[in-house]
């Protein structure tokens, strides 16, 4: 049902009328200190391309490459507690996996999960019309590069790595009964990375509004410090500012910095129709997820993306 051919997040089969699977993995080195910390992170990103597409997590097999001649077997330990604790609270199973062994630390997860056809969301469906809502501040990226920098405020790190921790599940759970029109997952190619491949999945252009973009505190800091994560320069190759994102100096280099920060365990990034705009937010909200209508679908060139105040 859903390939590699429209920046889809996960792989979905049709298994019969009323049932689909859905696949996806991911896995990179740590990205905070606490190997278990690090383990939930991962395990939260993997998770979620499957909530992405409205789907159920059944079962997960780790993927670890790891210095055992170097680290002990407790930081593996960790790590893989962390990632069983994290699949636990989604309501799947750790059932396996595989392990080589790496001079660097790396771990994620590959996900199996299911889906029924009609209930499946992908990011090819956002109508001109729509209202854009995210559902978890951006600017991890530039956190963790300013914590590496020691040049947080307190409190900022922890605010970051809670954010990382938390599941979509929620969100997805509020997506499903609001019958939202396409999703996306914010991870690796920042939010403007994977708003582009939204639009030009559904062959729309989109509108966001910087003001309106949920962010995390210490993020604009760090970018104007010039802390930024050697992604965020891919990222804004990308998106190639000036020609598929029109800034008409709407916002200034840190906030594009911002915008185009890669993100770990990101939030969803969802097109939903106007008139149900007020009850995807209080589904949102009454799972306590904090979300935002950061922009709008409009009709226009595919993939573009026009920045406003």
């Amino acid at each position: 049902m859903v390939g590699y051919d429209l920046f889809a997040d996960a792989a979905v089969y049709r298994l019969s009328d009323d049932l689909a699977l859905v696949q996806t993995l991911d896995f990179f080195t740590p990205v905070v200190d606490d190997p278990y910390l690090f383990g939930q992170i991962a395990a939260a990103n993997s998770l979620s391309d499957i909530y992405a597409m409205g789907a159920r997590p059944l079962t997960a097999l780790n993927i670890v490459c790891f210095p055992s001649r170097v680290l002990g077997p407790e930081i593996l330990a960790a790590i893989l507690r962390g990632g069983a604790d994290k699949v636990q609270e989604a309501g799947a199973l750790v059932v396996g996996g595989h392990s080589v062994e790496d001079k660097e630390p790396k771990y994620g997860l590959s996900v199996t999960g299911i889906v029924r056809p009609d209930c499946l969301v992908t990011n090819s469906g956002a109508r001109p019309g729509d209202v854009l809502v995210l559902t978890k501040p951006i600017g991890t990226g530039l956190v963790l590069m300013a914590a590496k920098a020691d040049m947080l405020a307190s409190g900022e790190l922890e605010a970051a790595v809670m954010s990382m921790c938390a599941l979509n599940r929620a969100a997805a759970e509020a997506m499903l009964a609001t019958e939202v029109h396409a999703a996306t997952d914010i991870t690796g190619f920042g939010l403007l990375g994977h708003a582009r491949e939204l639009a030009l999945a559904s062959k729309v252009s989109l509108e966001i509004s910087f003001s309106k973009v949920p962010v995390l505190r210490g993020a604009l800091q760090a970018a104007a410090m010039g802390l930024v994560p050697a992604g965020t320069y891919a990222n804004r190759d990308y998106v190639q500012p000036g020609i598929w994102v029109l800034n008409d100096q709407a916002v200034g280099e840190r906030e594009l910095d911002v915008l185009c920060d890669p993100q770990t365990s990101g939030g969803l990034l969802m097109a939903a129709a106007p008139e149900r705009e007020r009850k995807l937010l209080a589904e949102l909200a009454s799972r306590d997820v904090a979300a935002a209508v950061i922009g709008r679908v409009l009709a226009g060139e595919p993939g573009l993306i026009r920045l406003a105040p």
